[in-house]
């Protein structure tokens, strides 16, 4: 562990301590050894406000950036060089002194459908309790499922899974992200196209974080750097920055790269999903700020200010 620029033979890096988040440390631990075989890579486990607070919705309590605070902290202190989050929990404004440094290969974006009974989200008998912590999952589910039962589901896969198992549910919505890095995507019952469940904005993509002035740290892990995927996350978070949304209220927004064009779906909706506004943009994949940006003034001004409106009013 250290700062400063000069080369170093080890490094610290931290994680929050859930299974799939230790996996994902891990995953970025191997990839840093290989580009530097002589450099010993160590991970420091870290107990974020997020994983203490198991009994209540995000929204209540802060938001998605309770997953990373006691981490950026870490780092701002020295304890740690590196931090690995899943960039759907990073807030669009960071400490400062601390950058993203790195955006590797995104992973399946898709939310996918876990049923006990291996049934279909069209197949599911009405009023089948769903499980889900997300408002934006809520929303989309109610929007096209009124008589579904949506339920609060909070903690780490594993448990999630498990309350499934254990009929606390009938089925969960979970990212198919996190069940195909832990090896469980045998479990998924359906990949919810996008039509149905827009993801979250930067599901499925890994965020490296570092201090911005640690030359040595920026310049190893940007070798894992994939710019697509930096690209298409940087236009999600144009939009969420824009609609200044947080867990407290259903956003969702997709970019995909192709070529040298960035095509982009977004939504706002209400909590009980009668409203739901969405739209797209498409344009050159280097102006993705900005079309982030046009497409969350697009939402707001076919009504989503309204939805807005409502729910911040409430809140």
């Amino acid at each position: 562990m250290a700062a400063g620029n000069n080369p170093r033979s080890s490094l610290v890096v931290g994680t929050r301590g859930s299974r799939l988040a230790v996996w994902q440390a891990e995953w970025v631990q191997a990839r840093l050894k290989e580009l530097m075989p002589g450099l010993t890579v160590t991970l420091q486990r870290i107990k974020t406000s997020g994983d203490m607070i198991l009994d209540v919705p995000l929204a209540v309590i802060g938001g998605k950036g309770l997953f990373v605070k006691e981490i950026e902290e870490a780092l701002l202190r020295g304890e740690i060089d590196l931090a690995v989050h899943s960039m759907k929990d990073v807030p669009t404004v960071l400490p400062d002194g601390l950058d993203i440094l790195c955006v590797p290969a995104r992973e399946d974006p898709r939310d996918v459908l876990v049923s006990r009974d291996s049934c279909s989200l069209d197949h599911l008998p009405k009023g089948s309790r769903v499980g889900t912590s997300s408002l934006r999952r809520q929303a989309q589910l109610l929007h096209y499922r009124l008589d579904l039962r949506i339920e609060l589901l909070r903690g780490n896969l594993d448990t999630r899974l498990r309350k499934l198992q254990n009929g606390e549910y009938d089925a969960i919505v979970l990212a198919a992200a996190g069940l195909n890095r832990m090896g469980w995507s045998n479990k998924v019952t359906e990949y919810l196209p996008p039509e149905v469940s827009l993801p979250a904005i930067g599901q499925g993509a890994l965020g490296l974080e570092g201090r911005r002035k640690d030359r040595f740290v920026q310049a190893l892990v940007e070798k894992l750097e994939h710019r697509p995927t930096r690209t298409a996350v940087t236009a999600e978070r144009a939009l969420l920055e824009r609609l200044e949304g947080g867990c407290q209220v259903p956003i969702a927004a997709h970019a995909t790269v192709k070529g040298d064009t960035l095509i982009m779906d977004g939504l706002i909706a209400s909590v009980d999903g009668q409203r739901l506004i969405r739209d797209t943009i498409q344009g050159p994949a280097s102006e993705a700020q900005g079309l982030g940006m046009q497409l969350a003034e697009k939402l707001l001004a076919q009504g989503g200010d309204v939805i807005l409106h409502e729910i911040y009013g409430n809140t």
